[in-house]
């Protein structure tokens, strides 16, 4: 799933290439991930793009007196650059396509998801504020207002283990489950740590991580075309992803906890106190 480095990568690589063109067509191959139908998606069409912003993890294009074009990438979609676009209409079918913005200039991009699972989403609307899923996000982990003081208020009496914590959006807008791994493992804590047990200076270790973390990974990704975007940030990951290897601090081998529909990578030697941590598929009890 993308997160906040990429799709602040994404917003950068669009605002270059997208602003000051004109979207001449919006093709909708997947019906499914429109979430919006007033404004239709026509309403884009002769407007120009006049900036890219980014709200959590969600990418929005405003466009010059006319809607917005917020997209979600979800857990399988990506953007595709395309230059030039490919000649004729897309066919829908069982491919990956789910949509097709084309510019007055050749070029555009495509929207394409991945699996059986459909849950990219698209949002054509007159304010951005008003898509359901960006106006419960919380506050962006790397604006200037996140500071100790404000994470403190936010963890302040959560009773669920601080990798949930940092992965709710309506706490912390970005994170996700690659990027909590990494937080906790550069801020060597348990990712079944409670937070609202963290003292001040857990808070100022997770908060130091957070930023760090974040603003490395958005460093690594700037100026890349969008196509290695992938590749750049599983390069990056030190413990996510990495079950069975050498940790890069420790050397200690990288343990996994697996969940129906998800996994965690830490390391027990930097965050648990070299103890392991129970396999939810084996036990019903996190220790």
């Amino acid at each position: 799933m993308p997160e906040l480095p990429e799709v602040e990568a994404l917003r950068d690589f669009l605002g270059e290439h997208l602003v000051g063109h004109e979207i001449v067509r919006v093709l909708p191959v997947a019906i499914s991930v429109l979430k919006t139908y007033d404004p239709p998606l026509t309403a884009l069409e002769g407007r120009e793009v006049v900036s890219v912003g980014r709200y959590g993890k969600f990418l929005a294009l405003a466009t010059r007196d006319g809607p917005w074009l917020v997209t979600h990438l979800a857990r399988a979609g990506w953007l595709r650059w395309r230059d030039p676009l490919p000649d004729g209409l897309p066919r829908p079918g069982k491919g990956p396509l789910a949509l097709r913005v084309a510019l007055a200039n050749g070029q555009g991009f495509d929207l394409t998801e991945a699996g059986t699972q459909k849950r990219l989403a698209v949002h054509v609307v007159d304010d951005p504020l008003t898509v359901p899923g960006i106006a419960r996000l919380g506050p962006d982990p790397l604006a200037d207002s996140f500071d100790e003081a404000a994470l403190t208020r936010l963890l302040d009496g959560e009773r669920r283990r601080i990798k949930g914590a940092l992965r709710d959006q309506g706490l912390i807008a970005g994170i996700g489950n690659a990027y909590s791994d990494e937080i906790l493992h550069a801020a060597k804590m348990s990712p079944y740590k409670l937070a609202a047990d963290l003292t001040p200076e857990d808070i100022h270790i997770l908060h130091e991580a957070t930023r760090s973390t974040l603003t490395e990974a958005v460093e690594r990704s700037r100026g890349l075309a969008a196509g290695r975007l992938k590749a750049e940030k599983k390069s990056g990951l030190r413990v996510h992803g990495r079950t069975g290897e050498a940790c890069p601090v420790c050397g200690d081998t990288i343990r996994e906890v697996s969940f129906s529909d998800s996994s965690l990578q830490y390391c027990p030697t930097c965050q648990t106190g070299g103890r392991p941590l129970a396999d939810r598929r084996m036990s019903r009890f996190l220790k």
